[in-house]
């Protein structure tokens, strides 16, 4: 058993090693001594912090407020709200174990702050109009939204972003200041019932009434097309080649997606006034010629290369 006293020898020479690497002091914050154990205690704490932090929010959303039938979008809200307090709590706690002496950090403070006015507006803009959007909440999770070119659901708002995905399914990150600047389009921010307005024309020659009954038909054969509030047609003027109709629907399934309802309802519009013998027309124009023959013969007889 000679091998294991000396194995047993050399591990504990080495834990000592490793005990007085973590225990020697680095350097002093205020009056408390900074170690390498207390900064590796200090950052594994944060790691896991954030970690569970993370976990209880999808806990708290996907299992808690999920039974009180509360909005997804609100839900969302109030487990990011949440996970931010519990955040700052833990970081208190986590610096008062770790041994720093928050006096001390008054002056670290106060510089970080200095560089955080000149050198990280943006970000600090960025995390207080995140803050903004979860507490007013002109935007939130599962809304449909247009800001500047960009048209897609809100999927995830965090402290410095907001990722929307378009519908062909791209994620683009948008700073959370973008949504407080500019102007916003929220599709669904109190209802998510929208109205589209699609404009059809047909000849001059068919009988408005008609066509009219038609397209109440095409809509109502469509089952995206809500029935409350019903559709509507309206006369919206006369064309140069046509009479146009504004074909108003309310829907509720196609919010993301109006053109694939308006695809749907232009096809089936389509085989309504094929089957109907209704006209569609195109544009034209009708180009009307006068020539006096007599004074084309005089400009031809004047011209001395027609000799």
């Amino acid at each position: 058993m000679e091998w294991f006293e000396i194995f047993k020898s050399a591990l504990w020479s080495i834990l000592e090693v490793v005990r007085e690497l973590f225990t020697r002091t680095l350097f002093q914050l205020g009056e408390k001594d900074i170690t390498l154990g207390g900064i590796f205690y200090f950052f594994i704490a944060i790691l896991l912090l954030i970690w569970l932090t993370d976990r209880v929010q999808k806990l708290v959303v996907k299992r808690v407020l999920v039974r009180s039938k509360i909005d997804i979008g609100v839900s969302e809200s109030i487990g990011t709200i949440f996970r931010y307090l519990v955040i700052t709590i833990g970081l208190f706690v986590i610096i008062q174990t770790a041994g720093i002496d928050l006096t001390a950090l008054g002056f670290i403070a106060g510089a970080l702050g200095v560089g955080i006015g000149f050198g990280l507006q943006g970000i600090t803009n960025n995390f207080i109009s995140g803050l903004i959007i979860l507490f007013e909440r002109p935007i939130k999770v599962g809304d449909r939204i247009d800001v500047g070119d960009i048209s897609g659901d809100v999927v995830k708002i965090a402290a410095r972003a907001t990722t929307v995905v378009t519908n062909d399914n791209i994620s683009i990150i948008i700073p959370n200041s973008e949504f407080i600047n500019s102007r916003v389009i929220n599709w669904s921010h109190n209802d998510r019932r929208i109205r589209f307005n699609y404009m059809v024309g047909v000849s001059y020659n068919e009988d408005p009434r008609r066509v009219r009954k038609l397209l109440l038909e095409v809509a109502k054969e469509n089952n995206a097309v809500l029935k409350h509030p019903p559709p509507d047609i309206l006369f919206k003027e006369y064309a140069d080649s046509a009479i146009v109709f504004n074909l108003r629907v309310w829907t509720y399934e196609y919010t993301d997606r109006p053109n694939v309802l308006k695809s749907q309802l232009y096809y089936a519009i389509f085989k309504k006034f094929r089957d109907n013998n209704v006209s569609i027309p195109f544009p034209q124009r009708d180009l009307h010629i006068k020539s006096d023959l007599r004074d084309w013969k005089e400009v031809v007889s004047d011209d001395p290369l027609s000799e």
